[in-house]
């Protein structure tokens, strides 16, 4: 008679314990996750930037490690009335992004005619980059949209 007490006594502690343990996971919600481009483009769209002529893998450079996680357009918007060339650097992570971040301004090198008006913008694990100057509203409003799309507020 004491074997089936205790069995019964041994599946109730480790039933709560399943349980506790679900309830424990459920209520930590996971870890945001960087947008694709298609999240990227309605989060600039939805701050009030328009994207044209995009061209995946265009680093504006000849890096290999930047050619994969790249692409290029034309964003206006806002106070930024001229379509300017926009570099996106998406990369798959923050480690990622550490590791490549000083590569995205060796590039641009490349690709900017005038160094002084050199403008990016960063929200890891993505980077913009291009030739300014920009005007003051489209870079917050980038900033803001690159920051949401990697999963921040």
């Amino acid at each position: 008679m004491r074997i089936p007490r205790l069995v019964a006594a041994a599946s109730a502690v480790l039933l709560s314990l399943t349980l506790g343990g679900c309830t424990g996971l459920a209520a930590t919600p996971p870890p945001p996750t960087p947008a694709d481009f298609a999240g990227i483009v309605a989060f600039l769209a939805a701050e009030g930037i328009g994207v044209e002529d995009v061209k995946t893998g265009d680093a504006g450079c000849d890096d290999r490690q930047l050619v994969g996680p790249a692409i290029s357009l034309k964003a206006s918007g806002l106070d930024q009335a001229t379509p300017t060339r926009l570099h996106l650097y998406l990369f798959r992570n923050a480690a990622a992004y550490d590791k490549l971040r000083p590569a995205v301004d060796a590039c641009a090198a490349s690709f900017v005619t005038d160094p002084e008006t050199y403008e990016s913008v960063d929200a890891s694990p993505f980077v913009a980059a291009g030739q300014g100057p920009w005007g003051p509203t489209f870079r917050e409003a980038l900033r803001t949209a690159l920051t949401k799309a990697a999963g921040g507020q």
